[in-house]
């Protein structure tokens, strides 16, 4: 092992997926030790089990702390250029009653811990992500931020995850490029703060960060959005020149204003559109709705003919009376240019239920749209049946069809629909599958 290329032994050390490997290959062999010093990145995560160890009587006195271990780690490190240091996503299902102490030897956004490593890797740095231990450190605020924008002049990519985050002292980061707050909690309600020190942002994710009032963002150069709210009602807004991607899910934001009039790729979902202001869209291709009041949500949107994708999916809510159900003439009138359509399984039985109960095939032909995607609710057979074949005549230049059946569906139910379907429109290229509730689509067969 020693008489390997050097080139090759820091290509093998480099690839190493945990960094506490490459402190066991220092002592495995001389070479190893020699070149492991030119590692750029360090990535460091403490496991269920090693977390398991350190609080049993028997084994605790066997196991390095964790921090010790990282420390250790970096200070051996030449040059740096990433750093990835969390706990394992196990250790989220932890509950306070598991912890009956209060300690902070995994509160890794601890701001004496990172001043102890920090500058020893600040200068070359371009990726760092910290994945805290929420249960030691949801009740510490941490400076963590103001200490990174300090020193980490070349940072492009910052990821912070289970923390309580103070924005004080925080100073501008130029160069920052991509930024990722999950379940985190924030000093800064409006995010004023935020759109001020993080003018350069390109890509933003902000995944269940708690402690915002009516935050609004305002980011010039942003180009990818995904954003997850978890409370409300909150008056939310963004206003994004451009952004051509948002992924933006919340509950009933008492407003939102989006104004992102390059936007290419929208995902909207929310469980009632109240407030709401969207600017026209002329160059919307991709879009997917999810709303308990789906009818309503479209309505609010002006027509967009840019759009060529289509996905709609009705969402259950038990306090949302009077709503009016989505058919595919609406779908049709408001996106007039879509040529592919998916029709997830609440959007399905509501269009499904407004034929039932319509029982009025519109005259209106649908020109463009070339395939359909569809999970399917089968509670009565004939009923579907007569939907999908209303459906195919109404969408005369329809060419590929491809349909899911729910898993529970028995099987004699599921060959007589694909039997039939099949037999009454052979020129279509038909694909089956199967679906079910938190699981990936399985396709199962191609047709012809």
């Amino acid at each position: 092992m020693d008489d390997l290329p050097p080139p090759l032994v820091l290509e093998i050390l480099s690839r190493l997926g945990d960094s506490a490997d490459l402190a066991r290959c220092r002592v495995a062999s001389k070479a190893f030790n020699a070149h492991s010093h030119e590692v750029r990145s360090v990535t460091l995560i403490c496991t269920l089990s090693r977390y398991l160890k350190s609080r049993s009587p028997e084994t605790k006195h066997q196991v390095t702390p964790f921090k010790s271990v990282f420390n250790n780690l970096v200070r051996h490190l030449r040059c740096v250029e990433s750093v990835s240091i969390g706990v394992e996503k196990s250790l989220a299902g932890l509950s306070y009653d598991d912890v009956d102490d209060e300690s902070d030897d995994l509160y890794l956004t601890d701001a004496g811990f990172v001043k102890e490593w920090l500058p020893r890797v600040c200068g070359e740095l371009k990726s760092l992500s910290v994945s805290d231990f929420w249960i030691q450190s949801c009740w510490r605020r941490s400076d963590i931020l103001a200490h990174i924008s300090a020193s980490c002049q070349a940072l492009l990519n910052l990821e912070l995850r289970n923390a309580w985050l103070s924005v004080d002292g925080l100073n501008p980061m130029q160069m920052l490029r991509s930024l990722t707050l999950e379940f985190i909690r924030l000093d800064d309600e409006n995010l004023n703060k935020f759109n001020q020190c993080f003018p350069c942002l390109q890509h933003l994710n902000l995944i269940g960060v708690g402690g915002l009032k009516e935050p609004s963002i305002h980011l010039c150069h942003l180009k990818t959005c995904r954003w997850t709210v978890s409370n409300a009602p909150l008056s939310l807004a963004i206003v994004a020149p451009n952004l051509s991607k948002l992924d933006l899910k919340c509950i009933r934001p008492s407003s939102l204003v989006i104004e992102t009039p390059v936007l290419s790729d929208l995902f909207l979902s929310l469980e009632n559109p109240s407030k709401f202001k969207i600017e026209y869209f002329t160059d919307l291709e991709n879009l997917r709705l999810e709303s308990a009041n789906l009818f309503g949500l479209i309505g609010l949107f002006p027509q967009c003919t840019s759009t060529r994708r289509l996905t709609v999916d009705s969402l259950k809510c038990t306090d949302i009376v009077d709503v009016k159900m989505l058919s595919l003439e609406v779908l049709s009138n408001t996106f007039a240019n879509m040529r592919s359509l998916g029709l997830r399984s609440g959007a399905w039985s509501e269009m499904e239920r407004c034929f039932r109960t319509c029982h009025v095939q519109s005259q209106n032909k649908i020109t463009g749209l070339k395939e359909i995607t569809a999970q399917l609710v089968i509670q009565d057979l004939d009923v579907t049946l007569s939907f999908i074949f209303c459906v195919l005549g109404m969408c005369i230049n329809l060419s590929d069809v491809a349909l899911l059946i729910h898993r529970d569906v028995y099987p004699d139910v599921a060959s007589n629909l694909i039997s039939q379907c099949t037999a009454q429109h052979p020129k279509i290229r038909w694909k089956w599958g199967m679906w079910q509730e938190d699981s990936e689509d399985t396709w199962v067969s191609d047709g012809i």
